[in-house]
């Protein structure tokens, strides 16, 4: 089968639309600049801000202008509506899905209403929160009398590379008979947390981010949404559906090196580049253009060279990141750059790398103005915290990928809880002083479950949260409110993201395979053991650690309190092993 895109919606600091984004790209102009919207103290630091307040986006997008709805929610709904409108879809009342990866999810509401939740006021914001909440409030304002759609949903949450990891998810489906239509992509808004909690790493530029430069410092964040609509070619042409180009293959795969930092080699990246060029059935040669996850950061692009240089060679394609025309948009870059890479196959061109004036050793040499020229293949590059790498293949012209139907697996091991003493076992004294209690718990239960299997190194890790790391995320918050966004520590922040477990995991124990992370309340177990069998029915594991854990924090349990929403607190590992006689 192949896999057709028939609609593309975006929206970034450069435009409400696609046509917008077009335009800007091909006059080169960023959307960089001046804070407007956010709020922060810090109104030294230039972003890529979505240049309408929260009231606008909702008349925009038809929301009432009282209904609370996370910014992360508005940016997405218009961007998915896009999509869908673009593609023409009607009345896929079932077999269709909706998968969106956000990391800050309904921050922005739970910043602004901390003390109000306290006393009891803005409780209709509480639930909103969660990674899962903003993708439920997409789905459920996608117009059903127009569209009558009734999706499954998913919420990969595995910071910068989330996206990409929903598009490469909605793929699968379609390939095991799951879906018939699926809208993939991710939304992010901008906050005061993850503004303040990159300010602390020191990764931040002060001016105009310059990817790929010898003089880059640091990179500027964004907000937006980007969102794919996918359908097996054959159902496309049958409802006479145009369509804008292929997935024609896409890996993830895990650095295993450090929380926030790439390998020197860019090992990460370079195996989930190879691995989607080896699905793809292509050659380093045949890619005419890759967008790189380029955030201009002096550590991820010198990584991210060694990684192409190593893959192309002298076969070097021409390379950019338009991140200094939307700032890194987190969570929803792989989106919204997989939109672009769209809309460059369409309209034959590669897209500028702005800023750049000057090369160095070890860094490639991007190009620097648009150039218009037919393109074939494209490679989308998105990289995320805990060396979560992931690249996908956009052609002109698709090819076949295999189908498969879903079989059930059962775990061969499982372990629930872990107590002091057994912890101990599984965890040093040196390692558990750098380790959050949820983190030694979930350490020490995969290392158990690991010996009990005899599988060291499983093929995938999969992680299931309802909420995430809420204590860490809880203390960054009320840290950043006490002391106005002033002298910050980073740890919090670095252990607050929801990937932190699954690829703590494995940095410790050098995993280079497939990792994933759900965050969708109650359903996250079955996202995650859904993508288990999905992943074994195609034959790309034939094992997988999975990970679950959530935990209870008395500020925000007591917040929870006043509403219908709990966190029901678990620690857990399980090996699923494939049945060697399917």
């Amino acid at each position: 089968m192949r896999i057709a895109i028939t609609g593309i919606g975006a929206i970034s600091a450069i435009g409400r639309n696609c046509a917008e984004t077009l335009q800007s790209i091909l006059n080169e102009q960023s959307g960089i600049g001046a804070m407007r919207v956010l709020g922060s103290v810090h109104t030294e630091l230039p972003v890529g801000e979505v240049p309408f307040s929260d009231a606008e986006l909702k008349q925009m997008a038809g929301v009432p202008v009282n209904e609370p709805m996370p910014r992360t929610a508005l940016l997405g709904l218009l961007a998915a509506r896009e999509a869908l409108q673009e593609s023409g879809i009607r009345n896929q009342e079932s077999g269709f899905a909706f998968i969106s990866g956000t990391t800050v999810g309904g921050m922005d509401l739970t910043e602004q209403h901390w003390h109000d939740y306290a006393s009891g006021q803005a409780t209709e914001c509480i639930a909103l929160h969660e990674a899962d909440a903003s993708t439920q409030a997409i789905a459920q304002h996608l117009s059903p009398i127009t569209y009558h759609l009734s999706p499954i949903t998913a919420t990969p949450s595995t910071a910068c590379s989330s996206a990409l990891n929903a598009i490469m998810l909605g793929a699968n489906m379609l390939r095991t008979g799951q879906a018939k239509a699926v809208l993939a992509g991710g939304a992010e808004s901008l906050s005061k947390f993850h503004l303040n909690g990159f300010n602390t790493l020191m990764i931040l530029d002060h001016v105009p981010c310059r990817p790929f430069d010898a003089t880059r410092a640091g990179l500027n964040l964004g907000e937006g949404a980007g969102y794919l609509l996918l359908e097996r070619e054959e159902d496309a042409l049958a409802r006479g559906a145009v369509i804008l180009g292929y997935i024609s293959g896409y890996a993830n795969t895990c650095d295993a090196y450090h929380q926030t930092a790439s390998s020197e080699n860019g090992e990460g990246a370079y195996r989930a580049m190879k691995g989607a060029l080896e699905m793809a059935g292509l050659k380093p040669s045949d890619i005419d253009y890759v967008n790189a996850h380029g955030t201009a950061t002096p550590n991820n692009d010198l990584s991210e060279s060694a990684a192409l240089t190593r893959l192309f060679g002298a076969s070097m394609p021409a390379v950019s990141s338009t991140k200094a025309f939307t700032g890194h948009t987190t969570s929803a870059s792989g989106g919204l750059e997989a939109a672009i890479c769209v809309m460059a196959l369409q309209h034959g061109f590669v897209p500028a790398n702005l800023n750049w004036t000057e090369t160095a050793e070890g860094l490639i040499q991007p190009v620097v103005h648009t150039e218009h020229r037919a393109l074939r293949h494209v490679l989308c590059n998105a990289f995320g915290f805990g060396g979560n790498e992931s690249a996908l293949v956009i052609s002109a012209s698709g090819s076949e990928l295999s189908e498969a139907d879903l079989r059930h697996r059962t775990p061969a091991v499982a372990v629930e809880t872990m107590d002091d003493e057994t912890m101990g076992r599984y965890v040093s004294g040196a390692e558990a002083r750098r380790m959050t209690l949820q983190t030694r718990r979930i350490v020490a239960a995969a290392r158990q479950v690991m010996e009990q299997s005899g599988i060291a190194q499983p093929d995938a890790i999969v992680c299931a949260t309802q909420w995430g790391c809420m204590a860490q995320s809880m203390k960054f918050l009320q840290e950043m409110i006490d002391n106005n966004e002033q002298q910050l520590k980073p740890t919090p922040f670095i252990q607050s993201t929801h990937n932190t477990i699954a690829s703590q995991i494995a940095i410790l124990t050098g995993n280079h395979g497939y990792n994933i992370t759900y965050a969708q309340r109650p359903d996250a177990l079955d996202c995650a053991l859904n993508d288990i069998e999905t992943q074994m029915s195609l034959g790309y594991i034939r094992s997988a650690l999975l990970l679950r854990f959530d935990e209870e924090v008395e500020a925000w349990d007591r917040v929870l309190a006043l509403t219908s929403e709990r966190i029901h607190p678990c620690a857990s590992a399980s090996m699923y092993i494939k049945d060697q006689q399917q």
